[in-house]
């Protein structure tokens, strides 16, 4: 199995002239159809950080491929000035573009003929399984709402945004509470707040930068952009830079909804409180039967995205007869599929996963 090199494609550009583009990992060739399943992959980080290349889930790409997957890492617009709006809006022209794309032309046209020649194939537009891990399980989730080709499975990777109705999102915080790292100070972050952050130029390409061995705190972010999303949890204003909404502010509407009333009162409530044009955003109000069948996995002591976030999610497709499974692993927080051992440790879950999602995409 060659899990060297994958062709990359510009499905978009922003108005400065930017791409937006996508790399393409070819199946094996002992696994190749003429028309082969896909799995369209998003990054993590927040909304707020990253790229194609970003925390790249080898372990899924390269089984994936053996089983006879092409595999797709995408970019998307970043918050801010991004909005969740912009984020749907790339996520819905990707798939437009691998609909009525001719990808092995657009290859043989962008790449020498040697490299094109590991792409003679087309995606089935009826296999496609969207994923993505954090942030990118809810790029997941909105492609499975809004999406043609629709997915016809969703596997969702310690993914955010199942409940956006929770304290995590809604609640300012002044202790440490996101995988034991320190309280951010906002001061350092002004231009990134609103309303400085609207004077910020689109971007979809923002690294993964470390400061060096010899810096005060080895290995600590260099990249400001990388602490954003904790920051909007920490402040309690998640909401406000996803949705757009700083003027009025979504967070205040919706924060005193929470001690209002309890369980399903309150989460009606809060439903009530979104506003029409926003509640597309929201993948718990777009609950329906015509899902795709999802695999849900999630660490039991996950602090940066909380297990509840999921199971809520899952429990209302469940409850629309929606085919879900729910993974839960034990005593592990974010990003455990990353961990140094994570092959030694889940690697039949690994295996048994990509079994699953094969089952369910050749059906």
């Amino acid at each position: 199995m060659n899990t060297s090199h994958c062709a990359s494609l510009t499905y978009k550009r922003l108005e400065n002239g930017a791409p937006m583009g996508f790399f393409l990992y070819p199946p094996s060739f002992e696994n190749r159809r003429t028309k082969v399943p896909t799995i369209v992959y998003f990054h993590g980080g927040g909304l707020t950080v990253g790229n194609k290349h970003s925390w790249h889930p080898s372990w899924l790409q390269q089984r994936a491929n053996a089983r006879g997957f092409a595999f797709i890492t995408a970019d998307y617009r970043l918050m801010p000035p991004a909005t969740g709006h912009s984020i749907l809006e790339d996520v819905k022209d990707l798939f437009d573009f691998l609909a009525k794309e001719n990808i092995y032309k657009a290859i043989c046209a962008t790449h020498p003929s040697a490299v094109a020649a590991s792409y003679r194939f087309e995606i089935d537009k009826d296999a496609i399984v969207v994923a993505g891990s954090s942030a990118g399980g809810l790029c997941a989730y909105l492609a499975a709402i809004h999406c043609q080709p629709k997915p016809k499975a969703l596997f969702s990777i310690y993914g955010m945004g199942g409940d956006f109705f929770m304290p995590h999102y809604l609640s300012p915080k002044n202790e440490v509470f996101f995988r034991g790292r320190e309280v951010l100070d906002p001061k350092d972050f002004t231009e990134f707040l609103y309303p400085r952050c609207n004077d910020l130029e689109e971007i979809a390409d923002s690294p993964l930068v470390y400061h060096s061995a010899d810096y005060r705190i080895p290995g600590y972010p260099a990249n400001p952009r990388m602490l954003l999303s904790r920051l909007y949890l920490q402040l309690g204003v998640y909401l406000d830079y996803y949705t757009g909404s700083h003027s009025p502010s979504l967070t205040e509407t919706l924060r005193p909804l929470l001690s209002t009333s309890s369980g399903s009162a309150e989460t009606n409530a809060l439903a009530n409180a979104v506003p029409e044009k926003h509640r597309c955003l929201f993948p718990q109000l777009q609950i329906t039967s015509d899902w795709p069948c999802t695999i849900f996995w999630h660490g039991t002591a996950d602090t940066a995205v909380p297990i509840e976030d999921a199971r809520n999610l899952a429990r209302s497709l469940s409850d629309a007869q929606v085919n879900v499974k729910f993974v839960e692993f034990d005593g592990e927080e974010h990003s455990f599929d990353y961990q140094p051992n994570a092959e030694e440790k889940h690697g039949k879950s690994f295996d048994q996963v990509v079994d699953i999602l094969e089952d369910w995409v050749t059906k």
